[in-house]
């Protein structure tokens, strides 16, 4: 079976790394995407452990489709049944790219009609109610070839579900997830977030302490394919509630000027079962000061004109920098688009990485402190 993993431009490293840790090995990466064989226990276990990754799609064709003819033939001949029941409701995502198909809206009429086509004779029944279990479905056409793939997520992977609340500019769960995995840290060092917001980077590096897996708290369209064995899941979700470490003794520190912010942060780091390593307070990051040592700072502090004027945006920068002075001992990685971070900051990064924010092209900033590891590395 063809599956493919889909993740934000900048971290398909990261997610392949993940990857690798199941058992998938020299999986290609282009655009975003991470293509693979594996079954259905490979699907599953993507879903469960994935924390940088978007979707987990499984690709039931490719053809040509040059015309409409051609795309309603190839999608008529795919074994719809097999996933979709009678009471489906489909949710058809199509993108065409140099496609003689210009239109969205008709293409994806297409594919519903040839879906439902199959489905009314291969089932024996005159009506669709779409009134069941949802199915998304992509429908990708490029250069007059069509390949269709069904979302086997549903929800974007990045939705744990313990972020209900949602405060203003909020980094995604699986960016600050491949944050955390880029840094040197470990459960063994302590970690801070200065700009914590409503919590996402602290608590998915709680997380990430304890090995929670990302996926163990939602549930996943594949489920409710007509041909998934569900012993399988049960399987996967026994194995991977067995690994969570609950006497995780990690330090996490998470603060903001924000209190309302931090009302939030409290409320996610409580749902997501973390609370009790995280200690939550309000906090000018400048008065960030810390005796521990070997310690990583993540951090995505606020950005662009909608946020902060330049002038604030300098003077946090600036302060930023005086921080990380006034901390030696600790590393500092920082996810911004301002373009001059690293004269605001006063330091030139060891490291920086292009990563998309959503829509937002930024940098990840790597400053290293000052101590070495028993290689002689700074770390």
């Amino acid at each position: 079976m063809k599956i493919s993993v889909s993740c934000a431009s900048g971290i398909e490293a990261v997610t392949k790394r993940e990857l690798n840790k199941l058992g998938v090995i020299n999986a290609p990466a282009i655009n975003g995407r991470i293509g693979f064989e594996g079954d259905w226990k490979t699907v599953a276990e993507c879903n469960m452990y994935l924390s940088t990754a978007s979707r987990v799609y499984i690709e039931l064709a490719e053809f040509p489709a040059s015309d409409f003819d051609e795309l309603f033939d190839g999608v008529s001949d795919i074994c719809w049944e097999r996933f979709v029941s009678v009471r489906g409701k489909l949710m058809i995502d199509v993108k065409l790219v140099e496609s003689k198909l210009h239109a969205i809206t008709a293409t994806r009429a297409i594919v519903k009609k040839a879906i439902a086509k199959r489905l009314t004779r291969i089932c024996k029944t005159d009506e669709l109610s779409e009134d069941g279990e949802r199915y998304r479905i992509e429908v990708s056409v490029f250069h007059d070839v069509a390949t269709i793939a069904l979302d086997t997520s549903g929800e974007g992977l990045h939705k744990r579900g313990y972020r209900v609340l949602v405060g203003e500019a909020q980094i995604k769960e699986n960016v600050a997830a491949a944050l955390i995995d880029l840094s040197v840290w470990n459960k063994e060092r302590p970690f801070a977030d200065l700009f914590c917001g409503t919590g996402t980077i602290a608590i998915e590096a709680a997380l990430k302490a304890k090995n929670v897996p990302s996926g163990i708290s939602r549930s996943f369209d594949f489920l409710d394919y007509r041909c998934f064995d569900k012993r399988i899941w049960e399987e996967v979700y026994e194995t991977a509630a067995s690994g969570i470490d609950n006497g995780c003794k990690a330090v996490i520190f998470a603060s903001d000027i924000d209190e309302n912010q931090l009302k939030l942060c409290r409320i996610h780091a409580k749902r997501a079962g973390v609370d009790d390593i995280i200690r939550i307070e309000r906090k000018d990051m400048a008065d960030f000061r810390s005796d521990l040592t070997r310690g990583v700072v993540v951090s995505n502090p606020p950005y662009g004109e909608r946020m902060l004027s330049r002038a604030e945006i300098e003077k946090l920068y600036r302060g930023l920098g005086k921080v990380a002075e006034n901390n030696p001992d600790w590393c500092f990685y920082t996810l911004t688009d301002v373009t001059d971070f690293e004269q605001l900051f006063g330091k030139r990064a060891d490291k920086k990485r292009k990563i998309y924010n959503g829509r937002i092209q930024c940098f990840y900033y790597t400053h290293l402190s000052h101590l070495k590891d028993t290689n002689g590395h700074r770390s």
